[in-house]
């Protein structure tokens, strides 16, 4: 396991900037009363890239977005259970390609909901507690993977509803899991020490081995699947009762960083390096003020040339990845609102971002085309 400082000063980023990318507000919706603590657009199928799915209290609900800023309710999914409340949804799909709708939360199960029928594909029960964030395999988008309050996290087969790996142990996360972090910024720390090799929670991209998790131990930590791929394989094939399937422990990850001052609860990869919300051995500081309570988490779009997060003003920052030092290229903000910003998601070419916010409300943002 490496563990090296890299020594550099930070390249800090500025609030002023003269180089600008013009939002307007094109779209307010009320989905409720209870906070919407998720929102994503669906990357896996370019079918799809325009459908997107929030979560809030005990609801799944799936929309497109449309020309002219119009947002279309396509389904919506509702848990047996009132007092369930999901915190994170995912894309994901099954061997043949069906769409599912992948949700988790205070109750410690996965919904794996087919999108083609609006029904229950599976339910997952493994986990000792809340579910804090559900991540897919771009790779092999029948694979997610999933971080707990109870210590873990947890790979699954969706298409067979297998548990294939825990990753806890003697090297594991010493609190709960929150992710792939809360602070005044957003920081692009080096995490990837393996040259040659990339390596999320969330999945690496490219590298279909590694994922990175980081919680409230103030660790990210990142974990290699090589060893164990032929139980990955298998799991596709298995055909007796998922509970009779030989899980194994990863009890040691590859990489650690515990330089964090505070909490992790998000994080996600760049290339070979990884952003995280935190404080960390950084190269890059992307400022975010107001940015300091629990459960903020920001989104990229599928090129990685674009961040943006929110704050618990209601206030968007988008910061261009792709430059050094960091570009703020816009400052969203509204006078309706104020309510704090859970999570954002941005379209597949970054004009479209979305918010879901604390008072229930999905904001839609579209870019101007400017000459």
């Amino acid at each position: 396991m490496a563990k090296t400082p890299i020594g550099l000063e930070p390249v800090v980023g500025s609030l002023s900037s003269s180089k600008k990318k013009e939002y307007r507000v094109t779209n307010r919706l009320q989905e409720g009363k209870r906070p919407l603590y998720a929102v994503v657009f669906n990357f896996i199928d370019s079918r799809y890239f325009n459908v997107f799915a929030t979560v809030g209290g005990n609801r799944v609900t799936v929309y497109q977005c449309l020309e002219g800023g119009v947002i279309a309710v396509l389904q919506s999914y509702v848990d047996e259970d009132k007092d369930e409340s999901f915190y994170t949804v995912s894309w994901a799909c099954n061997i043949d390609g069906t769409p599912f709708v992948v949700a988790g939360g205070i109750n410690g199960i996965i919904r794996v909901i087919d999108a083609s029928n609006e029904k229950i594909h599976k339910s997952f029960v493994g986990h000792g507690d809340s579910i804090n964030e559900i991540r897919t395999q771009p790779l092999k988008p029948s694979l997610i993977v999933s971080a707990s309050k109870d210590e873990s996290v947890r790979l699954w087969n969706v298409h067979t509803g297998i548990c294939i790996l825990i990753f806890a142990g003697a090297g594991g996360h010493r609190n709960e899991v929150l992710s792939v972090v809360g602070a005044e910024n957003i920081e692009l720390s080096c995490c990837c020490l393996f040259p040659g090799e990339r390596d999320y929670v969330d999945f690496h991209p490219s590298d279909i081995y590694r994922i990175a998790s980081c919680g409230m131990d103030n660790t990210v930590k990142i974990w290699s699947m090589k060893e164990f791929w032929t139980y990955v394989e298998k799991s596709f094939t298995w055909t007796d009762l998922p509970s009779k399937f030989p899980t194994k422990y990863v009890q040691f990850p590859v990489f650690l960083a515990s330089v964090h001052s505070n909490y992790v609860d998000c994080n996600r990869w760049l290339g070979d390096f990884v952003l995280s919300k935190g404080t960390a051995d950084i190269l890059q500081k992307y400022p975010v003020p107001e940015c300091d309570i629990w459960f903020i988490k920001f989104s990229c779009d599928f090129h990685y040339n674009a961040a943006a997060i929110g704050n618990r003003e209601g206030k968007i920052f988008v910061w261009e990845l792709q430059s050094s030092p960091p570009v703020l290229i816009a400052r969203l903000c509204h006078a309706q609102s104020k309510s704090p910003i859970r999570q954002t998601a941005t379209s597949f070419d970054g004009s479209t971002i979305l918010s879901c916010c604390e008072d229930g409300t999905i904001w839609r943002w579209d870019s101007v085309q400017t000459n």
